[in-house]
C-alpha cells in the first residue's frame, strides 16, 4: 500500500473549527478501483499522454525544432485559444459532465504532435498551426477538467499527495520523452532539430489519452475513506455559470493572484527557449530528462509537506509559500546573468564543453522550481473555493489565466530577442510585482479563510447524515 493510501484519517477538530458537534468521520473500506488513489492514478496517465508528452516535446526545446519561433507561435495560438476554451469549460461540464469533459479535452494533443513531425521530415508548416489550434480547443476544456478533478476526488487530509502524485505523471512524460529523444540522439553533439522517430512515438502516445480517460470513475462512482461523496457537477443555466465565472475572477480572492499565476506559467516558454537556443541536440534531451526527474521528486516532497497535519494550515501555508518564491528568485537572478552573456557571445553547448555545468544546471533548477509553484498554485486555488460548484468555476480560472499568460510568453518567444534575453527580464520582473499582491491571500489561508476545502467536506459529510 502507498504512503498515498495509508494517510490517517483527520480529527473531528480539523474537519470543523467551527462548530462544537462535527460530523463523525468514518474510515470506510473501498474498493481499490473506486478508490481516489485509482482515480489519481488515471488522471495522472491521462496527464502523462496528453499534456505530459506535450511538456516532453517542447522541452526538447522549441518542439524539438532547430529553431523555436514556429513552435512558440504555434504555441502562442494553443494557450491563446485555451483561454475561451477554460472560460466556457463549466457550461460543457453542465451538459457532458466532468469524466466526459476529461476525455474530450485529451482529444486534441495528437494532432499537435503529428503537426511538428511533418514539419521536422517534410518542412511543412500548415500542420503545426491546425494542430495547435485543435490542441488549444481541447486542452482548456481538459486543464479545467483535471484540475477539478484533483481538487475535488481525494480526501482533505490527502489533498497535497494526490497533487504530488498527479503531476508526477506531467513531469513522467517529460522524463520519458527525454529517455526517448536522448537514446535516438545520443552521439548528436550539434545543434539542430531531433529525428522524426521521435514524434512518431508521441503521436502514437498522445493518441492513447481518450482511452485512458474511460477508466476514470465519475464522482458519483468514486468511493472515500471519509465516506463523504464526491460531488462535482454542474446543474445551473448557461448565463448563471458565465455572470459567476465573471464574478469570480473580479472578486478580491481571485485578483490578488492573478499575478502570482501570470509569472509562474510565463517562466515555461522562457526556460523552454533557453534551452532550445543554446544547446546541442543531446544536451537538450538530457535537459528533459534529468529536469523531469529532478521535477519530480521535490513537487512529492513538497505534496507531502503540505499534508502534514502536524504544522497548522497557516504554517504550512505561508512556508511553502516563501520557499516557492524564493527559490524562483534565485533563478531569476541566474537566468540575468546566464543570458545577458549568452546573447553576446551566442554559445551551443554541449556536455562536452566548458561552462556547461552553469549554463545547464540553471534549465534543471528552472524546471524544478516551475514543478513547485504549478502544484502550489492548486493548493492555493483548493483553499479559496466556497462550494463545489465553485471548484469547477475556480479551475476554469486558473487554467484560463495560464493560457493567457502562456500565450503571450510563446508569443513573445517567437522573436528572437525575446526569446534570447527580453523574456527572461520580464519574467524576472513579473516575479516581484507578484509577490505583494499574492502574499495578501497567502496570509488569509488557515485564519481569515478558514480550512475551505474541510469546510466544503464538513457541509457534504452533514448533507448525508441528514438525508439517511
Amino acid at each position: 500500500m502507498s504512503d498515498f493510501e495509508k494517510s490517517a484519517s483527520p480529527t473531528d477538530a480539523e474537519l470543523s473549527h467551527d462548530s462544537s458537534n462535527p460530523p463523525t468521520v468514518t474510515n470506510e473500506k473501498v474498493k481499490w478501483y473506486r478508490s481516489t488513489f485509482y482515480n489519481a492514478l488515471i488522471l495522472g496517465v491521462c496527464n502523462f499522454l496528453a499534456p505530459g508528452i506535450w511538456g516532453a516535446m517542447n522541452s526538447l526545446g522549441g518542439g524539438g525544432e532547430e529553431e523555436p519561433y514556429l513552435v512558440n507561435a504555434a504555441n502562442a495560438l494553443t494557450f491563446g485559444l485555451m483561454v475561451v476554451s477554460c472560460f466556457l469549460s463549466s457550461v460543457v461540464v453542465r451538459f457532458i459532465g466532468i469524466k466526459w469533459t476529461l476525455i474530450v479535452g485529451t482529444m486534441g494533443y495528437a494532432p499537435y504532435a503529428a503537426g511538428l513531425y511533418v514539419n521536422n521530415r517534410f518542412g511543412q508548416e500548415w500542420l503545426v498551426i491546425l494542430g495547435a489550434a485543435l490542441c488549444g480547443i481541447s486542452a482548456g476544456v481538459f486543464w479545467m477538467a483535471e484540475a477539478a478533478i484533483a481538487l475535488s476526488y481525494p480526501e482533505p487530509y490527502n489533498q497535497g499527495r494526490f497533487l504530488g502524485f498527479w503531476l508526477s505523471f506531467r513531469v513522467g512524460g517529460q522524463i520519458l520523452g527525454g529517455a526517448i529523444s536522448l537514446g535516438i540522439n545520443a552521439k548528436r553533439a550539434t545543434t539542430g532539430s531531433v529525428s522524426y522517430t521521435v514524434y512518431i512515438i508521441f503521436i502514437v502516445l498522445q493518441a492513447l489519452g481518450p482511452f485512458a480517460g474511460f477508466l476514470l470513475n465519475k464522482p458519483s462512482q468514486v468511493q472515500r475513506k471519509d465516506g463523504i461523496p464526491v460531488k462535482l457537477q454542474v446543474t445551473n443555466s448557461v448565463g448563471y455559470e458565465l455572470k459567476a465565472m465573471v464574478k469570480l475572477f473580479i472578486s478580491r480572492k481571485f485578483l490578488f493572484i492573478v499575478p502570482f499565476i501570470c509569472q509562474a506559467v510565463y517562466t515555461e516558454a522562457v526556460m523552454f527557449s533557453y534551452e532550445g537556443l543554446w544547446f546541442s541536440v543531446r544536451a537538450r534531451a538530457l535537459g528533459s530528462f534529468l529536469s523531469g526527474i529532478i521535477a519530480l521528486t521535490i513537487g512529492n516532497l513538497l505534496g507531502a509537506f503540505l499534508d502534514t497535519k502536524s504544522i497548522s494550515l497557516k504554517t504550512r501555508t505561508r512556508a511553502a509559500f516563501f520557499f516557492v518564491v524564493g527559490w524562483q528568485g534565485m533563478c531569476w537572478i541566474w537566468a540575468t546573468v546566464n543570458t545577458t552573456e549568452f546573447n553576446k557571445t551566442n554559445p551551443a553547448y554541449d556536455w562536452l564543453d566548458p561552462g556547461f555545468g552553469k549554463a545547464f544546471a540553471l534549465f534543471l533548477f528552472w524546471v524544478a522550481g516551475f514543478q513547485l509553484n504549478y502544484m502550489y498554485l492548486f493548493f492555493l486555488v483548493g483553499n479559496l473555493a466556497d462550494e463545489q460548484e465553485e471548484i469547477v468555476r475556480i479551475a476554469g480560472l486558473l487554467r484560463g489565466t495560464e493560457s493567457a499568460a502562456q500565450a503571450v510568453s510563446y508569443g513573445l518567444s517567437s522573436i528572437s530577442i525575446m526569446a534570447a534575453v527580453g523574456n527572461p527580464y520580464l519574467n524576472f520582473g513579473l516575479w516581484g510585482i507578484a509577490l505583494v499582491p499574492s502574499w495578501f491571500v497567502v496570509k488569509q489561508i488557515g485564519h481569515a479563510f478558514g480550512d475551505k476545502k474541510v469546510e466544503r467536506e464538513t457541509r457534504a459529510l452533514r448533507d448525508v447524515s441528514h438525508n439517511e
